[in-house]
């Protein structure tokens, strides 16, 4: 039986929030910084862009559920610009370091196809956002969204490629391909269901 939050069925904005102000700040930060690294070919300020991006997205999860203030509408804000920040990111890190192309294409799609469609799978059940899809079906999850699953799915490979390792880069990539064909292969099971939510 799928258990969900019955205050994500009515809670779908508002928009206007003090976290979505930091998404959409954090966001056009992160970006013009991020494509000003691509034009100076600037390592420095990719990483502040980086930086930029990693910070706000912290911040403005923390500032949502401190202020009582997650919606629907934010969660998807916050999906939507997480690609954005990435996809100028990975296209910067390419063009700066030309050795990582082939781990930044699998990382990249990835992110921005199949970890997309997961992360919005969260709008075919009342719940808040991915960070609650604990109550639809926790090993999807786990694997995707608990605190652990955030840090290793993407610092895993960030962190191995700040450190030359791009062979590890790519395992990781490529072991974060599997859990998310996995994931998705597990929601469209659950999507299937007759008598889900």
């Amino acid at each position: 039986m799928t258990l969900v939050d019955s205050r994500a069925a009515i809670s779908i904005g508002p928009f206007r929030t003090v976290p979505n102000y930091i998404t959409a700040v954090r966001t056009v930060a992160a970006v013009t910084v991020g494509i000003a690294a691509l034009v100076a070919g600037s390592v420095l300020l990719m990483a502040l862009s980086y930086g930029l991006y990693w910070f706000g997205d912290v911040l403005d999860g923390w500032i949502a559920r401190r202020l009582g203030q997650e919606t629907r509408a934010g969660a998807v804000l916050d999906i939507v610009s997480d690609r954005a920040c990435t996809a100028v990111l990975g296209a910067g890190l390419v063009s700066l370091v030309p050795d990582v192309a082939v781990v930044a294409v699998v990382f990249l799609l990835s992110f921005l196809v199949l970890d997309t469609m997961l992360s919005l799978a969260f709008l075919c059940w009342p719940v808040l956002s991915p960070n609650y899809f604990h109550l639809v079906d926790r090993r999807v999850w786990v694997l995707n969204w608990s605190p652990l699953a955030k840090v290793v799915n993407t610092a895993g490979v960030v962190g191995a490629i700040a450190f030359g390792e791009y062979q590890l880069a790519l395992a990781v990539a490529v072991a974060v391909v599997a859990v998310k064909l996995w994931s998705v292969a597990a929601v469209a099971r659950l999507l299937d269901r007759k008598d889900r939510a």
